[in-house]
C-alpha cells in the first residue's frame, strides 16, 4: 500500500468537565494516535463508533479533495472509552493525514471546527469535545467554551510549566450512563474547579473536578483512590473525562512509590508525561493526484 498521507495527536486529560458549568478544560498527555492515508481499502477493528465515516463525511462536505480510493491505518498507545480523549486524537489525526496528503493547509483552528464536527456526528460526545480537541491539538490546557467555534471558544489558556510525571489508572471500558442532570447537581464542586483555572492553577482544579465527577458518576471508588494517592505524595488525581481513568500527577521521585501503591491495589497504570510538542510534526507524503 502507499502512504498518501499522515497524522499525528496526542490523548489528554480532564482538568474541568464541561457538563458541570458549560465550559471545559483538559491538557494533553503524551500518549498519541496515528492515522496513516493509504491508497487501498482497509478494514478497521475498533472504530465503534463510526468516526473515521464522519470525518470522510465532513471532509466531503467542506469541498476538500479525497482520492478514488482510499483506506486507514491507525496506530495508537491510547486506551479508547475510558476519558483519555482518545475520540478526539483520532479526529484530529485523521484530519490531520488528510490535511498532509491534499496539501489543503489547513490550521489547527480550521482542524479543530471539523474535529467536533466529526465527533457529533459519530454521537461520540455529549458536550462537542472541543476543550478535548484541543488539548489534543496543542501543548497546554485551555479554558473553552464549547458552544463555540474553535478560535471563539478559548477563555483562558495557559500551561503546567513542571515536567510532573502523569500517571494513568485502566479501570476498563466506561459502564457508568453519563446524566447530565447528575453533573448538575455538583455545580458547587465544579465552580470550585473553574475557580482554581480562572486563578491559574490547574492542578489544584484537576482533583477538585475528579471529586465532582465521582459523585456524578457514582464512582466512590475513585474517590477513594484518589484521596490515599494525595495523601501519599501525588501532587493531584482525579477521573479523566467522564471515567473510569484515574489521573494522577506527580513528582519524579515519587513515581515507582506511587505506581507500587497502585499496584498493590490490584490495578494496571501506564506512565507518561505532560504533553510538550507545540504542534506534532507531520511527515512529507505522496499525496494523490
Amino acid at each position: 500500500m502507499k502512504v498518501l498521507g499522515k497524522g499525528t495527536a496526542n490523548g489528554a486529560i480532564s482538568i474541568l468537565h464541561s457538563l458541570g458549568l458549560g465550559k471545559g478544560c483538559s491538557i494533553g498527555i503524551e500518549l498519541s494516535t496515528e492515522v496513516t492515508l493509504v491508497d487501498k481499502e482497509t478494514t478497521i477493528s475498533d472504530d465503534r463508533h463510526g468516526l473515521l465515516g464522519a470525518v470522510e463525511k465532513c471532509w466531503r462536505s467542506e469541498g476538500f479533495p479525497l482520492p478514488e480510493e482510499f483506506g486507514w491505518v491507525i496506530s495508537s498507545d491510547l486506551p479508547i472509552g475510558q476519558g483519555l480523549k482518545s475520540s478526539s486524537a483520532l479526529a484530529n489525526a485523521a484530519f490531520r493525514a488528510l490535511n498532509n496528503g491534499s496539501w489543503t493547509g489547513l490550521s489547527d483552528p480550521d482542524i479543530a471546527d471539523l474535529s467536533v464536527a466529526a465527533q457529533r456526528i459519530a454521537k461520540c460526545t455529549v458536550t462537542g469535545s472541543m476543550d478535548d480537541t484541543w488539548a489534543s491539538l496543542q501543548r497546554g490546557w485551555k479554558l473553552v467554551d464549547p458552544t463555540l467555534s474553535s478560535s471563539d471558544s478559548i477563555i483562558l489558556e495557559g500551561e503546567i510549566e513542571e515536567d510532573y510525571c502523569v500517571i494513568i489508572i485502566l479501570r476498563g471500558r466506561r459502564r457508568a450512563i453519563i446524566a447530565e442532570d447528575s453533573f448538575r447537581l455538583q455545580r458547587p464542586i465544579f465552580e470550585r474547579s473553574l475557580a482554581s483555572v480562572m486563578s491559574g492553577s490547574p492542578i489544584d482544579s484537576l482533583s477538585s473536578n475528579g471529586i465532582a465527577v465521582a459523585a456524578a458518576t457514582n464512582d466512590h471508588l475513585a474517590l477513594r483512590i484518589s484521596n490515599l494517592l494525595i495523601a501519599s505524595g501525588a501532587v493531584a488525581s482525579g477521573i479523566t473525562g467522564s471515567g473510569p481513568c484515574i489521573s494522577v500527577l506527580c513528582h519524579k521521585e515519587n513515581k515507582n512509590m506511587l505506581r507500587d501503591k497502585i499496584h498493590d491495589m490490584g490495578l494496571e497504570a501506564i506512565s507518561t508525561r505532560l504533553s510538550r510538542s507545540s504542534v506534532l510534526e507531520e511527515e512529507e507524503a505522496i499525496g494523490w493526484e
